[in-house]
């Protein structure tokens, strides 16, 4: 499938990144401006082969994700643009190699679109939100890399409540879970 492949971990923050294994781990800032940029260039310098995109995300009230519950993403959507597709793509799809390897070490992970917008609440037809993933999958797709997005559940979308919100659990979560998937990708090469 894949020879042992150079993998870019990226987050948005570094907490959200668990300590770097074998793999690179690149914060690539908050919001779909400051991801595209730091991810292409990280692409740029750094050359890998796979890129795993890795963070916290709100889910929707009502698909009732527990807090700290993780969500592959089969797609990232673009949610802020309003121009017709053919001006600008509105969603990259999952590398399906990476979704097989992600569904299999993660089976009781839901596979939902991840919509991406740059303000919380911003995002409309997904059930997964978060303010990096298009940015981040679209970087890799015009560089020509296989890329997919995990996330983990921080908070209810519509909950305003900031002191509600369950952000080192999810976090700890995603930090916890980092090291399995690149090994899962391994795995599979």
């Amino acid at each position: 499938m894949l020879e042992r492949a150079r993998v870019l971990v990226v987050a948005a923050t570094p907490r959200e990144l668990a300590p770097p294994g074998d793999w690179i781990a690149v914060p690539c800032g908050v919001g779909p401006v400051e991801a595209a940029i730091e991810t292409a260039r990280a692409i740029a310098e750094l050359q890998p082969a796979i890129l795993l995109h890795v963070g916290i995300a709100g889910g929707r009230r009502t698909r009732a994700l527990p807090s700290a519950s993780l969500v592959i993403g089969s797609e990232a959507r673009y949610c802020d643009i309003g121009v017709p597709p053919e001006w600008a793509p509105r969603s990259v799809p999952a590398s399906p190699t990476l979704l097989s390897v992600m569904r299999q070490a993660l089976p009781d992970a839901p596979v939902l679109p991840i919509g991406t917008s740059a303000r919380v609440g911003g995002t409309s037809g997904c059930d997964v939100e978060a303010m990096e993933g298009f940015a981040v999958l679209r970087a890799a797709q015009r560089a020509g890399i296989l890329a997919i997005e995990v996330r983990a559940i921080a908070n209810e979308v519509e909950e305003e409540d900031r002191t509600r919100w369950r952000i080192a659990q999810a976090c700890d979560a995603i930090q916890a879970v980092t090291p399995q998937l690149v090994h899962a990708i391994w795995n599979a090469s």
